[in-house]
């Protein structure tokens, strides 16, 4: 059996569909607002807040609200830790589909 990398780790946390789906959303950008990313996983608002609150619990999102043109939004962001466990966790996905 060969030894898992130091870098690959499994994260409950980040592998719930939804939550996977916002942080490979996040990981090739700098922030997306919340509607971008409303539209892209095709929730409803309340089931993308409920997985945010708990992404931002566990320090791995950072939320940024703001105005603009009179109207509230939205920016969320990968934390440096949350870019971590998300690579960490692809990492672990790869090894295991992998045979490893």
């Amino acid at each position: 059996m060969n030894k898992p990398s130091s870098n690959a780790q499994f994260d409950e946390l980040i592998h719930a569909p939804i939550r996977l789906r916002i942080c490979a959303s996040l990981a090739p950008v700098q922030w997306a607002e919340f509607a971008h990313l409303r539209g892209i996983l095709d929730v409803a608002d309340s089931v993308l807040s409920k997985h945010l609150k708990q992404l931002a619990d566990a320090g791995y999102i950072g939320i940024e609200r703001f105005t603009k043109l009179g109207r509230s939004h939205m920016r969320v962001s990968l934390t440096k830790s949350g870019r971590q466990a998300y690579v960490s966790h692809v990492a672990a996905l790869r090894e295991i589909t992998a045979g490893g």
